[in-house]
């Protein structure tokens, strides 16, 4: 029965920039919010001419209208889809269908909490003083979310990771990403297979490279 009664909308997104707002007004008075079922959403915040930017993939749950706050520093924010997505409509009638059912609210909160924590995650590694660690640990963090091992132990990324936007998720000038990506791949611990990423060795083995001196042979 919960299964049957906990049926939403699903909008599927071409990848490109994608107007959320358009949605707001199916899912904003009462309802849980969208949820993510397939695919990769990056939500860009452009300050001062600075971007800062998350990505939202599988199981995470958007209330953009949470997120678009007013705030007093002017910004700008622009949502980009980077693999074709599908997002569920939770609406207030989801909500009240499945209110006999608290695990399922209380699921929806977890993963409100876990994405809140990913984000953590994501400004401590942005912090650290050396952008080739930055690149790095980000590579891994992503990795545990949209990592798929493949047979020869590598560890293939499905996402589009430009070094624009690599940048723009650990605040790093798209130079010094290109710097960071390039020692790795002289290091033998990334290939680039067309928009996609395989990391090779160990996380560890891309801190040591990240780490070793200028001048020392990878």
């Amino acid at each position: 029965m919960a299964r049957h009664r906990a049926t939403a909308a699903v909008v599927l997104m071409p990848v490109g920039e994608q107007p959320l707002q358009r949605w707001y007004g199916a899912v904003a008075d009462g309802g849980a919010g969208m949820l993510m079922l397939r695919g990769a959403l990056a939500r860009e915040v452009r300050v001062a001419g600075r971007t800062a930017t998350e990505i939202f993939g599988p199981g995470d749950l958007i209330r953009p209208w949470d997120l678009d706050a007013d705030d007093p520093v002017r910004h700008e924010i622009v949502w980009r889809v980077l693999v074709a997505a599908e997002l569920a409509m939770l609406t207030e009638d989801f909500a009240t269908r499945t209110r006999l059912w608290p695990e399922i609210s209380n699921t929806l909160l977890a993963r409100a909490e876990q994405r809140a924590e990913g984000l953590a995650v994501q400004r401590a590694i942005a912090s650290h003083p050396r952008v080739g660690m930055r690149v790095a640990l980000l590579l891994w963090h992503l990795a545990g979310r949209y990592g798929i091992v493949q047979p020869d132990g590598s560890v293939r990324l499905g996402l589009p990771l430009t070094h624009r936007l690599m940048g723009e998720l650990v605040g790093a000038e798209r130079p010094s990403v290109s710097h960071a990506m390039s020692r790795l791949a002289k290091a033998r611990l990334v290939k680039r297979e067309g928009q996609e990423l395989s990391l090779i060795g160990t996380p560890e083995d891309h801190a040591a490279a990240a780490m070793r001196p200028l001048g020392v042979p990878v």
